[in-house]
């Protein structure tokens, strides 16, 4: 048994886990301190395998051996692992045992490297719940003893966990320097998979929070090439989920959808929040493509492994012309985030765009105040972006043309300054409305054209037929929209507000609005003058 020990243990090392399994399996030992080595060598390799059944019953059961042993490193270690692992599958009552467990095990030792583990795992939870103060002090306290017992998978994972940290503290340089530093541990190849998966997927996560769009690209190659070495493990799909995003923002979207594809084939049996995000990033790529049938699929997916409905579903609802619900899902989801700045970026210019397409003004610029709030906080070009690109949306609402077309050059600078097409895009389209509501209309038609082109260059189907004034190809008059078009045809049909806000989906209030800034445009005080102006142009029967 100690030979066939040896033997796993050097195919652990060349992370042939097959290998080790084939050595350990089936097998078992005297001596209760080789036999927990077997058990301990044997759950590390089915981990990886996603074999996570298996995985379970040898680490708890070498958990067990470690106890009866006295030997409480080891012991603690494997309670660690336990808490990771029951973590992944979304188990957390299990998870949070396992963790009391280690504490017990570790807490009047802690000078060794299974202490420092289980001193980031504490970060991570003191992070996760918006102390960074004690998330600041438990990392730095595991990068001493990481640095002090020379312990590189240690100090790479303290350098990492503090690096988050610290950006969310608002201290962005220095974090991401400590990551990079990290980095430099991963690539000199003296971590272990596990180890070195972590701070990769970490760092381009960072870089995704905050716009670095440019960072993330260059360990994105890193990244992929050690996925390649590793088809069985976890991390590639949570990997190969950080590169879709890449390749989304490159306006790569069918090459993306691809690779979240293969990212939900690989997490789905590993590691079900993650596999939750990639089905939805799946959803909200279909939707951008215009494929809203399979968004809806998707995101339905997406539902069923979280528990929650995602950001992306209240966007399709959007696209379906139900903003009611739309509003709901999105109000939901701005509930659930947690107090961390950076986390409720990923949502608030949804919840932005949902709230002036409903009419409420008011929550538009409450939620832009704290998008900008952010933006000023960490200072990124991305975060600036996004904040310009809202700012524009609700001063169109509100029709201070002059300072939404601003507003949007400036995000538009922003965006193709970050080299991301369907941004660019999107935000071409607005100020097209924006110029249009100016007057001027030749400067509206260029950055719609401009936004088509770029549209149809990505494949992103249903934004090349965004609200530019025209319905099937032909110019509406007085420059009213395609929605305004729809109320403006049920009004001439002579229904009242309420049966309107039914038929499209919308709101009364979303109505009213759409009815003022109808006859606002056509110069008409009254719904018997608007209908006249609607069959004199054709426009009556609409639908």
């Amino acid at each position: 048994m100690r030979d066939a020990l040896a033997k796993a243990h050097d195919a652990l090392a060349r992370h042939d886990w097959e290998a080790c399994v084939g050595l350990l399996t089936d097998a078992s030992a005297d001596d209760p301190i080789v036999e927990a080595e077997r058990l301990d060598a044997l759950a590390e390799a089915t981990w990886w395998l996603g074999r996570w059944e298996e995985c379970i019953d040898a680490r708890q059961r070498a958990f067990r051996t470690y106890d009866e042993l006295g030997d409480t490193r080891r012991a603690g270690q494997c309670a660690v692992s336990l808490y990771e692992t029951y973590g992944f599958r979304a188990k957390p009552a299990v998870a949070s045992g396992w963790l009391q467990r280690a504490r017990r095990a570790l807490e009047d030792d802690p000078d060794c490297v299974e202490h420092g583990a289980l001193l980031l795992r504490e970060a991570e939870i003191a992070h996760s719940g918006g102390g960074l103060e004690s998330a600041s002090d438990l990392a730095g306290r595991a990068l001493a003893l990481g640095r002090r017992l020379r312990a590189p998978n240690l100090e790479a994972e303290a350098l990492q966990t503090l690096g988050r940290v610290l950006i969310d503290a608002g201290e962005i340089e220095r974090g991401l320097a400590h990551m990079d530093e990290a980095m430099l541990l991963a690539v000199e190849g003296r971590l272990g998979p596990y180890s070195t998966g972590k701070v990769y997927c970490s760092l381009i996560g960072a870089c995704e929070d905050l716009g670095d769009l440019r960072r993330a690209a260059e360990w994105t190659e890193a990244t992929t090439e050690w996925s390649k070495q590793h088809p069985f493990a976890i991390f590639p799909g949570i990997c190969r989920l950080h590169h879709a995003g890449v390749l989304d923002r490159r306006g790569d979207m069918a090459d993306a959808e691809r690779e979240l594809d293969r990212a939900c084939d690989e997490l789905l049996g590993s590691h079900l929040a993650n596999a939750a995000a990639a089905f939805a990033e799946v959803g909200d790529i279909r939707r951008r493509l215009g494929d809203l049938g399979r968004a809806e699929e998707a995101f339905g997916r997406a539902e069923e492994l979280s528990g929650r409905v995602c950001a992306g579903t209240a966007l399709l609802r959007l696209a379906q012309g139900r903003v009611a619900d739309a509003t709901r899902i999105i109000t939901g989801c701005m509930v659930e985030q947690s107090p961390n700045p950076l986390a409720r970026v990923r949502v608030q210019p949804a919840a932005i765009q949902i709230a002036v397409a409903s009419g409420d003004l008011a929550g538009a610029r409450d939620c832009l105040q704290e998008l900008e709030s952010t933006a000023a906080l960490f200072g990124t070009p991305m975060l600036q972006a996004l904040a310009a690109l809202a700012r524009g949306r609700v001063l169109l609402a509100e029709h201070d043309v002059d300072g939404a077309c601003a507003s949007l050059r400036d995000a538009l600078a922003r965006w193709q300054e970050l080299e991301v097409p369907y941004e660019i895009a999107t935000t071409r389209t607005v100020l097209g409305q924006a110029l249009r509501e100016a007057g001027d209309e030749a400067g509206a038609q260029v950055s719609f054209a401009a936004a088509r082109q770029q549209f149809a260059l990505i494949g992103a189907r249903l934004d090349a037929t965004a609200d530019t004034g025209e319905v099937a190809g032909v110019r509406l008059p007085a420059g009213l929209t395609a929605r305004e078009a729809e109320v403006l045809a049920l009004i001439a049909a002579g229904m009242p507000n309420k049966e309107i806000a039914t038929t499209l989906h919308l709101s009364v209030k979303t109505v009213s609005r759409h009815l003022s800034n109808i006859f606002t445009k056509i110069g008409v005080s009254s719904r018997s003058a608007a209908t006249a102006f609607a069959f004199e142009h054709d426009l009556a029967g609409r639908r």
